[in-house]
């Protein structure tokens, strides 16, 4: 699976909520410029981001973005499922979507434990890490530029 600007700006957008999280609604604008994304491009991932519940949206002056749950409840991997879809390495592996295995015989399939070996460990690393810990990870960086 490649992550494509779709997710990784997903998950940027959603740091940088975390990393002001508990200040109240964040505009689009603001967003957009400390991630070098395009407003309109934010915009569109910001819509699906609601939609899944994971932002909510205040309209209006004061109006913005923020995260709808804390962020230790919130995981890499549901941003990426909902931005990115499953999270697969080969389409045979996808059972989410209902379109594999596309191969007919996958119990016979020599490589299908390989490919599921490394579907379930991406899966791993992206559901047990939430935005809580990539904070975490930013002051830990920001301690060691110090020294």
């Amino acid at each position: 699976m490649k992550v494509s600007t779709r997710g990784e700006y997903g998950v940027r957008a959603m740091f940088d909520l975390t990393l002001n999280y508990g200040t109240g609604p964040i505009p689009l604008k603001e967003i957009a410029r400390r991630q070098l994304i395009s407003e309109t491009y934010l915009e569109q991932l910001m819509g699906a981001l609601r939609k899944a519940g994971l932002v909510s949206s205040k309209r209006g002056a004061q109006g913005g973005y923020e995260l709808s749950h804390p962020p230790e409840q919130i995981t890499i991997g549901q941003i990426i499922r909902v931005l990115e879809g499953p999270i697969t390495p080969l389409d045979c592996l996808d059972t989410d979507s209902g379109n594999g295995p596309y191969c007919g015989q996958p119990e016979q399939c020599v490589l299908r434990n390989l490919w599921k070996e490394l579907q379930d460990s991406m899966k791993r690393v992206l559901d047990n890490t939430t935005l809580e810990d990539l904070r975490q990870d930013a002051v830990k960086l920001e301690v060691a530029k110090g020294q």
